[in-house]
């Protein structure tokens, strides 16, 4: 699969073995998993085992979260992009076999606009290049910046649900924008 989409200011490609310096960075760091259970990765092997998850979400699937790159500097920001949540093992509120939007940066990057840069580009990417009918988000109701971009990009507020990670319960919102909707 080739991917490649530019902004004005981020690049967005496969994440490849290479970004695994990036994706350790990224995932070792417990304030970018504040909000997604609070379990931070410890070793660049579970940063190389979840690129090998990503890639092989664009093998079978052609769709999966990509490298963010800025321009300028040509450093590795975090990931952006669209995923399909497959089966039982992935079902997110009730939902299963649904493509999901989402984005995670290296904080050093965070209140720059890049999470809502990129969101937009993978938000048209999904409509107008892969034809989905239906595009999904979820966010920790306390991630105030998340919420905030899946709102900006057009996501309509659907419910609040209870998601189960651990032995922690969180309360996350869920949103979902229809392709009819998109650009409305």
């Amino acid at each position: 699969m080739q991917f490649y989409l530019e902004t004005e200011r981020l690049i967005l490609r496969e994440i490849q073995d290479s970004d695994v310096n990036g994706m350790f960075e990224l995932d070792s760091d417990a304030k970018v998993h504040h909000y997604l259970g609070r379990n931070p990765i410890s070793t660049k092997q579970e940063a190389k085992k979840n690129i090998n998850f990503i890639r092989q979400q664009y093998k079978e699937f052609k769709i999966g979260r990509f490298a963010v790159i800025e321009k300028k500097s040509g450093e590795f920001m975090g990931w952006s992009g669209l995923k399909l949540n497959k089966g039982k093992k992935e079902a997110l509120n009730g939902y299963q076999n649904f493509i999901d939007i989402g984005y995670r940066f290296i904080p050093r990057f965070w209140n720059k606009g890049y999470g809502l840069e990129s969101a937009v580009a993978c938000l048209n990417y999904g409509f107008t290049k892969k034809n989905y009918n239906v595009i999904y988000g979820a966010a920790d109701i306390e991630n105030i910046g998340s919420n905030k971009i899946l709102q900006k990009i057009g996501l309509q507020f659907v419910n609040e649900f209870d998601y189960k990670y651990e032995q922690n319960i969180i309360k996350v919102n869920w949103y979902e924008l229809k392709k009819e909707n998109y650009g409305k």
